[in-house]
């Protein structure tokens, strides 16, 4: 046999091994999630959450530095060396009532993950499984890996918090992957270069003078200056945005009076921009402002807009795009990885690390066969746990390979 050969067969038992490892510790891997599944905790408040992935990466030898408010833990691996690749998990539940009929349900009244988080961090420790064996077993050299696990990232507090903390200093890559319903396990989607949007919270608040609903002439009615600005934002701003750049404005809240026969004097409306791009972004906004003054004047009434940065658009490196493909694809099958047509308009704050170091994530499948699979953010969410191992696979193959090629 050539040395050729020789070498291409060595470079496969790495491979093996890490898949062997997964298989071997998906009983415990599992066990992480349905843990976190019944003790989720919110944004802001996961102490127990993070107590408890402490005790279990302690268990296994890893040391834990814990994040700003003990929420939350920068892992590294056993190398000696700085480490400069990571992976990303996120821990923290939504404020949604567990609606399912299963063993693992939320144990909490009003929380639990239906984002997906506790997978995520079940997939993430996994992996840290796997690169912990492969290491030990010496089918590679030394792996300067590091771990974040990440809380408040639905209120996009959390990534920023652990940047300037120090979680992401010195790394040169990093990856995540996100729970995606809408696909069958056994499938991930993937995507180069624009992978979620920029996103603004928007708030505009109107002053008016109220009055008798019986006398309204009375009144400068801030409800109708409302709705004609929100009629007017979804009439003129398509129409001064180029057709080729997505903009996305939605108001979910509305916020006025106490009374039906009583014309309020300040209504409050709150909603979300999105975009691809920061600049179509700033310009949105500035029309936001320009029809807000036109509507004032016309109501006589005050309007005030405001808006809240929340988390960038997501961009992913082309080339930490191609390893995960590739690791995909050698689980998977090509024909089980997909590229996805279009980037999400939804937030992700993976974005605010990718600000300092490169990074691409992917969409891991985790409905159960082919029946319609309850979304993200829905009381009955759940996914197929077999879902855990593929991912812990693709993410720890992923990090050897950007090590092997650096």
């Amino acid at each position: 046999m050539s040395d050729i050969q020789d070498n291409s067969r060595q470079d496969n038992n790495w491979e093996q091994a890490v898949d062997r490892s997964v298989d071997d510790h998906f009983d415990e891997i599992r066990e992480v999630r349905r843990y976190l599944h019944q003790h989720p905790e919110p944004s802001g408040a996961e102490v127990e959450t993070t107590q408890y992935l402490a005790g279990r990466l302690q268990q296994i030898g890893v040391k834990v530095q814990f994040g700003p408010g003990n929420r939350g833990l920068i892992v590294d691996g056993p190398a000696f060396t700085t480490p400069k690749v990571g992976l990303r998990a996120d821990i923290d539940a939504l404020r949604i009532q567990d609606q399912k009929q299963t063993s693992y349900c939320s144990q909490v009244d009003g929380l639990m993950h239906a984002c997906g988080h506790d997978a995520h961090s079940a997939t993430v420790y996994g992996a840290i499984l796997a690169l912990l064996d492969v290491e030990k077993s010496g089918l590679v050299d030394s792996i300067p890996w590091r771990v974040l696990f990440q809380p408040a990232e639905e209120t996009n507090e959390g990534a920023r918090q652990l940047v300037e903390a120090g979680a992401v200093d010195g790394l040169q890559a990093l990856f995540s992957l996100h729970m995606d319903p809408s696909r069958k396990v056994g499938t991930i989607g993937i995507r180069t270069g624009d992978f979620t949007a920029d996103c603004n919270e928007l708030e505009i608040e109107v002053l008016g003078r109220g009055a008798h609903a019986a006398r309204p002439h009375e009144a400068c009615d801030p409800i109708a200056a409302v709705a004609q600005l929100i009629s007017s934002i979804f009439l003129f701003v398509p129409r001064s945005t180029d057709s080729q750049e997505p903009v996305v404005v939605s108001f979910g809240q509305i916020n006025a009076g106490q009374n039906p026969n009583v014309i309020p004097d300040r209504v409050l409306v709150r909603g979300t921009l999105r975009t691809l791009r920061e600049e179509v972004s700033k310009n949105t906004i500035s029309h936001l402002e320009r029809l807000a003054r036109g509507v004032a004047e016309a109501s006589g009434t005050s309007i005030h807009v405001r808006h809240h940065g929340g988390p960038p658009a997501v961009y992913n490196d082309p080339y930490l795009t191609e390893i995960l493909t590739a690791s995909a694809t050698a689980i998977l099958g090509r024909q089980n990885v997909n590229e996805i047509p279009k980037p999400s308009m939804g937030g992700e704050d993976f974005a605010n690390y990718l600000c300092k170091v490169k990074g691409a994530m992917f969409r891991l499948g985790c409905a159960n066969g082919d029946s319609p699979a309850p979304p993200l953010h829905s009381p009955l969410f759940d996914i197929d746990e077999n879902a855990l191992a593929i991912g812990a696979k693709i993410l720890a193959r992923s990090v050897i390979q950007w090590c092997r090629n650096n």
